[in-house]
């Protein structure tokens, strides 16, 4: 993993509750990783929070997560994405084994499923 270039995707609407926990638990298990959080014309402190916490803020001003994803793919290189939402759905602890899979088991893509809402860190 250490060769690869990882880049942690965050489309964002209105997440200011957990969106720097989510970017913290990120780093913590992929601290080589670049975080990008893509704000979605929140009109919260979402972008703000998230660049505090370290991470990249870009801003898509078209409402919808497809274009948002869109603009996502068409910025960032990497050799590994790892495309999780803003509100603390997925679980951050996981992505290290996914990734092992998908490397190693040279997978194009690994699939997680959400953490059901009354487990989820907020």
């Amino acid at each position: 993993m250490k060769d690869k270039r990882i880049a942690v995707l965050l489309p964002c609407y209105n997440e200011v509750v957990v969106i720097a926990k989510v970017i913290q638990d990120f780093r913590g298990v992929l601290p080589e990783a670049a975080i990008y959080v893509y704000d979605n014309g929140s009109t919260d402190d979402t972008a703000n929070i998230a660049q505090e916490a370290g991470a990249i803020v870009c801003f898509v001003q078209k409402r919808g997560k497809g274009r948002v994803v869109q603009r996502m793919f068409a910025d960032i290189e990497a050799d590994v994405y790892v495309l999780v939402d803003g509100d603390a759905t997925y679980d951050a602890f996981s992505c290290k084994r996914m990734i092992s899979a998908l490397i190693d088991e040279k997978q194009d893509m690994v699939v997680a499923k959400r953490v059901h809402s009354d487990r989820a860190a907020y």
